[in-house]
């Protein structure tokens, strides 16, 4: 069986920098036990499979080497791009099917914008165990999916040093750890750590800002924000909060296409 696979680097217009997805497209979905097998092979944060419904439906999963996802950003804005460069007839916003229910997607002057859930976090504790994996502690803790740590300056975030060894004892199920602070030359500025994954910090991550998103609108006082990813690749992202959802606008590179056999 042989399969198209197109890495994609989303939240960027450079393919050596912002977060690397593979995309494969499908007729039918394999099983899950080998949709995982080569999301592992991949060894990319994020592996989306997808199925074209229509000119502008498609059904949509998210694999990380570990388990599939509920949501991921990148991965979306990566299919969208794939959908938008090497499929014919496609009919603009689309609509991916997916288990966080419809996500819309349109592309707007060189933007793909994605209309995400809002998850406004709620203030927490931040728990002994996370307080031991941290070298500086944050001003604020919310949760919501993930957890997200609220730090005075972009300084914090920059200097975030996890340890991993007491982090990776932590079950925090399908979510991460947000850490974020005001940035310097955008509105936030943000990190995001994932105990027991291959892959420690995640370059990109758009599915965190549907929490960081309403935080820092309400904090602002502004509906539209510019986000950076502070990250080895790093990554740019606008951001909108509408009250209902949150969008999230990011560029896309195609890496490389191929042929996937199985």
């Amino acid at each position: 069986m042989a399969k198209s696979i197109y890495k994609v680097s989303a939240f960027t217009s450079d393919p050596f920098s912002g977060n690397p997805a593979c995309v494969i497209p499908l007729d039918d979905w394999l099983s899950e036990e080998n949709m995982l097998k080569i999301s592992r092979e991949n060894a990319v944060p994020e592996t989306a499979f997808f199925i074209k419904k229509s000119n502008n439906r498609f059904a949509l999963r998210w694999f990380t080497p570990e388990l599939e996802m509920d949501l991921c950003g990148h991965a979306t804005l990566a299919t969208a791009h794939v959908v938008r460069v090497y499929f014919r007839d496609i009919s603009w916003p689309i609509t991916f099917e997916t288990a966080s229910g419809e996500l819309l997607v349109d592309y707007v002057d060189e933007f793909y914008q994605m209309t995400l859930p809002r998850r406004k976090g709620k203030a927490c504790d931040l728990g002994e165990q996370l307080k031991k994996a941290l070298n500086i502690q944050p001003d604020e803790v919310y949760k919501s999916r993930d957890f997200m740590l609220v730090y005075k300056d972009q300084h914090s975030v920059e200097n975030i040093q996890i340890d991993r060894a007491i982090f990776n004892e932590m079950d925090l199920g399908t979510g991460g750890l947000i850490i974020t602070a005001p940035g310097l030359e955008v509105d936030f500025v943000s990190r995001f750590f994932t105990p027991q994954a291959s892959i420690l910090e995640d370059p990109v991550t758009g599915s965190a800002h549907c929490t960081l998103t309403p935080y820092w609108s309400e904090r602002l006082q502004k509906k539209k924000l510019l986000a950076k990813q502070l990250s080895e690749r790093g990554g740019e992202l606008a951001c909108e909060d509408t009250d209902q959802n949150v969008i999230v606008s990011g560029r896309a590179a195609t890496y490389s296409e191929g042929i996937l056999t199985i």
